[in-house]
Order: C-alpha cells, then sequence, then structure tokens
C-alpha cells in the first residue's frame, strides 16, 4: 500500500498557513478543524514548513508573546515530505525514526495532502486485519470447519 492509496480513502484535504500570520490564528485554524498541524505554504501554494502543537507548546513554555509571533518564527522549516508512490512501510519507519507525526505529500513539488502517523497505522492495521481474516477463510475451507481464535 501507498500514500496515494492512503490519501484515496481519506482525501487531499490540507489545511494551510501562511508564513505571516500570527500564531493566534495559527491556533484558531488547528481548533476549528480539530487538528495537530498545519502546512505552511507560500504564495504559490508550496509547502514551506510546518507548525505543530508541539511547536507552539514548547514556545509558550519558554515565551509568553508567543501569540503574537508569526508562523515563521516557530514552524519547522526542514520539511520532511512523502510522495504518493511512497509505500506506507517505509513511511512508518521515517516518521518514527524521525519523530514526526505529520507527512506533507507532494507531487510535482505541488501540495497534494498530509497523511499523519495515525493514518500509517490505521492502514497498516486494515491491511493486517484484511490478511488475518483471508487466512481464516482458507483455513476454514482447507478444514471444513471454522477457525478458533
Amino acid at each position: 500500500m501507498n500514500i496515494a492509496s492512503l490519501l484515496a480513502k481519506k482525501g487531499p484535504k490540507v489545511i494551510t498557513v501562511q508564513p505571516e500570520q500570527t500564531i493566534r490564528q495559527a491556533l484558531a485554524l488547528l481548533a476549528d478543524h480539530n487538528i495537530g498541524a498545519l502546512v505552511v505554504v507560500d504564495r504559490d501554494g508550496g509547502p514551506v514548513g510546518i507548525l505543530s502543537e508541539r511547536d507552539v507548546v514548547r514556545n509558550a513554555a519558554r515565551d509568553e508573546a508567543v501569540f503574537a509571533k508569526t508562523v515563521s518564527a516557530l514552524m519547522t522549516k526542514d520539511l520532511i515530505l512523502g510522495v504518493p508512490q511512497d509505500d506506507l512501510e517505509s513511511v512508518g519507519h521515517t516518521m518514527t525514526n524521525r519523530r514526526i507525526r505529520h507527512l506533507p505529500v507532494v507531487d510535482q513539488r505541488r501540495l497534494v495532502g498530509i497523511i499523519s502517523i495515525g493514518d500509517v497505522v490505521k492502514a497498516q492495521r486494515d491491511l493486517y486485519r484484511g490478511e488475518v481474516e483471508t487466512l481464516q477463510f482458507e483455513l476454514t475451507e482447507e478444514h471444513g470447519k471454522p477457525a478458533t481464535r
């Protein structure tokens, strides 16, 4: 399974924010859409960073004036991006090893979606569940009685 198949089920919607917007505006978007991260895009819609709840909380713990700062001041600039052809197993490893929870997805430098580590885990769980059901069915067919758990 790859990112494209996951996005086909999930949909391509990505909530974005501009670098010059304030952290207060970004927090409103996070709260309004019940999400944990925003992709920061330039005027052409290309991803230039990501802002997560974690970024805001870590800065708020050190600086009470965080709400007036711009998104560009807090965003993670070293983006790790996925492409639709990426295999979910390798994506899951990358996200775990790099300790990231959200992965913007680009196709020919254009933002086409975002996936979370939760999306990856759920997709893998569903895949494994389907494999188990297939094996149980085959066992039932072979032995003529339902498999026990």
